[in-house]
């Protein structure tokens, strides 16, 4: 049976830039960082609060995404927040441009939308 979202793993084009969105402006924790020397590519672990995780890859040639964001597959992450206004806030303080909150017509929770350094989108989601 499933128990919840261990983690997702996501390949980025720029690893020094990518480590520096999730570690210092998303603020998320590392947990382990390795070089595997046979894919030319590291791993960094990273942990959100509840427990989840990130994987950040990064690999030689990687092909780029088809297409934001309505290619097949995966279409965005996203990541509950407390108080979406603040985080939306401190987000664009670092030049993160982050799109107008809206409110989902069928929860009625606050969301709003923003991309990490290679253009995934990422969501923030207000639950209470």
């Amino acid at each position: 049976m499933l128990k919840r979202i261990h983690h997702v793993a996501i390949i980025c084009s720029d690893y020094p830039r990518s480590k520096h969105f999730y570690t210092e402006i998303l603020g998320l924790q590392v947990i382990a960082e390795h070089y595997r020397q046979a894919r030319q590519s590291y791993k960094l672990d990273l942990a959100l609060t509840d427990g989840s995780q990130i994987e950040l890859f990064s690999f030689p040639n990687a092909p780029a995404r088809p297409s934001y964001p309505e290619a097949q597959g995966l279409r965005h992450l996203a990541f509950e927040v407390e108080d979406i206004a603040q985080v939306k806030a401190r987000l664009e303080q670092q030049g993160i441009h982050v799109e107008p909150i809206r409110i989902d017509p069928y929860t009625q929770r606050y969301f709003t939308f923003f991309s990490d350094p290679d253009g995934l989108p990422l969501e923030l989601y207000q639950t209470d």
